[in-house]
């Protein structure tokens, strides 16, 4: 026994100190210039062929030419990144500055769309259908923010700077239509919560909020009338007595409210940043902007040289944006099999969260929205039957092509659209996102005062075109030669047959 345990241990004693390069690798492994085994993987040629040209290292040290190439790639990667994640907040700051060009520039001034949303105002995809009571406020100078709504209003949400959602107000809100009193608090308020309220906080302090009205028999005039005089938003340090409220037309008058798409959108960007609290977004975020001279505190004065570089990033990222949202990537956006009908609030998150979180922040789907449309709230992704609105839009026609605005097209609404209240359709310009400009006013028909005929069997055939095809002038919306467009679906008070797809409209085809 002694005898085995003496060859054992000597054996124990060779292995321990036996070369491991005989034993365990190829020697021939080990590079030029290292004494152990190296994997390739972690290895840098001499020369790398990429899609941005031949990188050239020494040992792995970058040349001069190939650090400058990779460094200048990577603001304008960053540049890129800014601008889509970036759409959110730009599209806030151009709202309330289109809304400042037309003298609404305090809490108590309103836009009322007393005779309808038309074609005139740059707005992002806003419908014809429904009576908008909008405006903006800055927390920052009023402190705490009371909004009274009255009974009767539809669908009302409040949003911050950065597009994300405060409050619901009207039907979907805590009032549930039956009106109340909404008290806004800025960030960081560290006050008492007064009684009496809806209480909401705002991690900015510019804020924008808009009410929907429906039309009383095809017509605006009530919804106008109680948003005119039965809407008043005061500071609550005014409530014994607040300010009149001062109230703007939004119909028949053009403004601008759309971000840029070109180096003036990173001074949009630097506009909000300088304004809002350091915390208003994460440091992740925070970092992003910073990367590329963004930051607050600090003034945005690129160098020449990164200056070229950003508006080559932005028009690359408008690029990316516009592919997004004209030939959507994500196949869960697309409502039904073979068909081109997509939503436009892709992931049913109002946070943007994928998979319920499991994929982090969507970050292209929350592009793709805020670079088409306004607004963020949960009543817009829930299942509510019956209440709210539901959306779709197509872009391309059955063929998979883009819309000519020479050529004539065709869209069958089959019967008994599941729409408690109504449905509408409205065209809109893909340069802009808003109405397409035509010799009418308003490019859109819906089920209220659209006078559109039907066919035998209940269905309903809409006209897209430069000229309306003979006997279906009621049917038809008028589009622009040498122009695309493109239809969004909307549905008030969506029923069953739309959350199951019993029910589903046509493709648009081209007729000639």
């Amino acid at each position: 026994m002694k005898d085995l345990k003496r060859v054992g241990k000597g054996i124990l004693i060779a292995f321990l100190t036996a070369p491991f390069t005989s034993s365990i690798v190829n020697a021939e492994e080990i590079p030029s210039g290292y004494n152990t085994p190296i994997p390739s993987s972690i290895m840098t040629p001499d020369k790398v062929e990429t899609r941005i040209g031949t990188l050239e290292f020494f040992d792995g040290v970058p040349s001069e030419e190939t650090a400058k190439l990779t460094l200048d790639n990577l603001a304008f990667l960053r540049g890129v990144e800014v601008f889509l994640n970036g759409v959110p907040m730009a599209s806030i700051h151009a709202l309330v500055e289109g809304y400042k060009s037309i003298g609404v520039t305090e809490a108590n001034h309103m836009i009322v769309t007393d005779k309808l949303m038309d074609s005139n105002p740059l707005f992002l995809t806003a419908n014809t259908d429904t009576v908008y009571a909008f405006s903006f406020f800055d927390l920052e100078k009023t402190g705490p923010l009371v909004i009274e709504v009255p009974p009767g209003t539809g669908p009302g949400t409040v949003n911050d700077a950065f597009f994300r959602f405060v409050v619901d107000m009207g039907m979907p809100g805590p009032d549930r239509g039956k009106g109340g009193k909404y008290l806004i608090l800025p960030p960081g308020y560290e006050g008492k919560e007064p009684k009496g309220y809806f209480i909401a906080r705002s991690p900015s302090y510019i804020n924008l909020f808009v009410l929907r009205g429906f039309l009383v028999d095809g017509k605006p005039d009530a919804a106008a009338k109680m948003f005119s005089e039965q809407v008043h938003v005061y500071p609550l340090s005014e409530k014994a007595n607040p300010p009149k409220m001062v109230i703007t037309s939004g119909s028949g008058i053009s403004y601008n409210t759309i971000h840029a798409n070109d180096f003036s959108f990173y001074k949009e960007i630097d506009d909000v940043l300088q304004k809002e609290p350091l915390n208003f977004i994460d440091p992740e975020l925070r970092g992003l902007f910073a990367s590329i001279g963004l930051q607050k505190g600090k003034e945005f004065k690129p160098s020449p040289e990164l200056k070229k570089i950003l508006t080559d990033s932005v028009k690359v990222a408008n690029a990316t944006a516009r592919s997004l949202i004209f030939r959507t990537p994500q196949k869960e956006a697309y409502l039904y099999e073979n068909s081109f009908w997509k939503v436009g609030f892709i992931g049913g998150n109002h946070e943007w969260l994928k998979d319920n979180g499991a994929g982090g922040r969507y970050l292209d789907a929350r592009t793709l929205f805020f670079y088409g449309a306004t607004v963020n709230t949960p009543a817009m992704v829930l299942k509510m039957v019956g209440l709210g609105s539901q959306y779709a839009m197509i872009t391309q026609d059955s063929d998979g092509n883009t819309f000519d605005g020479s050529k004539t097209y065709k869209l069958n609404i089959p019967a008994n659209v599941p729409a408690k209240d109504f449905w509408s359709i409205v065209v809109y310009d893909p340069q802009t996102r808003s109405e397409l400009q035509t010799s009418s006013p308003f490019p859109s028909k819906n089920s209220v005062n659209g006078n559109m005929a039907a066919n035998a069997d209940g269905s309903i055939d809409l006209y897209f075109g430069p000229e309306a095809p003979k006997g279906k002038e009621n049917n038809w919306i008028e589009t622009v030669p040498g122009k695309s467009w493109f239809p969004i679906l909307r549905l008030y008070g969506p029923l069953e047959p739309w959350f199951d797809k019993s029910w589903r409209p046509g493709e648009v085809e081209l007729v000639k």
